[in-house]
């Protein structure tokens, strides 16, 4: 695996951002995000009149005088929230150079984004149909930092099962943050069931696809030997020997279209954000460029 690049120069290019989560979210109290609720920051929100049982040093005197009625000031709230990241730790990830660690950086720039917002962040890990959590719930940029160089160090094997893992998490809160699934989904595991799942839990979800060049379009002909690299099997059916043609890359290049364009579709129906990124993409213009067009980020 190519190193993934957790330099100081790298975090420091992302001082100027911060993440920008639905305000129908709830979360914690204590945090920076600013939500569709009414609390006790300074900052003004609205009026309504007053009603039995309100707090009266709340009441806007000024406007009584005005108009003889009782009326109180309402101040916006705002909330920590926990952002957790699943991160498909399966062989297929690891193929090509620089996709694994592509999949960390990304990981790892929205995570500092998040505890610079004061939220909480988690790090699930999939991989040989199980999912592990090595550091726990994370708050401050102490935290976060030793995880991000722990996470130079795992290992990419086996195969991811999100159906069976993601819901399988106890920390998943309800309506309370951001989930970030980071794959390239090729699989044959029904994703589809864990993005169902943190989405009744009233989850902001965001997939992001990680991808090589040679997995968007191949250009190489001729006999092959095609191993799945999540294979365990000499015998396992996924494993083909064939001759690649002009007319099947241009085969493979319309189905590649299909299959975006289907977890596109799924995305949308269920309100989810999809980015499909290309790590020939400089990451700096992934997080500055595609993810501001995702609204998940300013």
């Amino acid at each position: 695996m190519t190193e993934a690049d957790f330099s100081d120069a790298f975090f420091s290019r992302l001082e100027t951002l911060s993440l920008q989560l639905q305000s129908t979210l709830s979360g914690y109290f204590g945090g920076k995000h600013l939500i569709k609720k009414y609390g006790q920051t300074v900052e003004f929100a609205d009026f309504r009149e007053y009603t039995i049982g309100d707090d009266i040093r709340r009441i806007d005197w000024n406007l009584f005088a005005r108009f003889e009625k009782y009326f109180l000031k309402l101040f916006t709230d705002e909330r920590q929230m926990h952002v957790q990241f699943f991160l498909d730790c399966s062989a297929s990830m690891d193929v090509y150079p620089g996709k694994a660690a592509y999949a960390l950086g990304l990981a790892a720039a929205l995570g500092f984004l998040a505890v610079r917002n004061t939220d909480k962040i988690s790090f699930h890990l999939l991989k040989d149909g199980a999912v592990l959590d090595p550091f726990g719930m994370l708050v401050g940029k102490n935290s976060f930092f030793g995880a991000v160089g722990a996470l130079k160090k795992i290992s990419f094997e086996g195969e991811a099962d999100f159906a069976a893992c993601v819901p399988s998490v106890p920390s998943t809160g309800t309506n309370d943050g951001l989930s970030v699934i980071i794959s390239d989904f090729l699989t044959e595991n029904r994703w589809q069931k864990a993005v169902d799942y943190l989405l009744y839990k009233k989850r902001q979800v965001l997939l992001l696809q990680v991808l090589d060049p040679s997995e968007i379009a191949p250009g190489d002909s001729g006999r092959f030997d095609l191993i799945d690299a999540e294979s365990r099997e000499l015998g396992d059916p996924r494993n083909l020997r064939l001759k690649i043609s002009r007319p099947m890359l241009d085969e493979y290049a319309d189905e590649f279209r299909k299959w975006i364009e289907e977890i596109k579709h799924f995305c949308l129906s269920r309100g989810a954000d999809f980015l499909s990124v290309n790590t020939a993409t400089p990451i700096e213009k992934t997080i500055f460029r595609d993810l501001f067009r995702c609204d998940l980020i300013r």
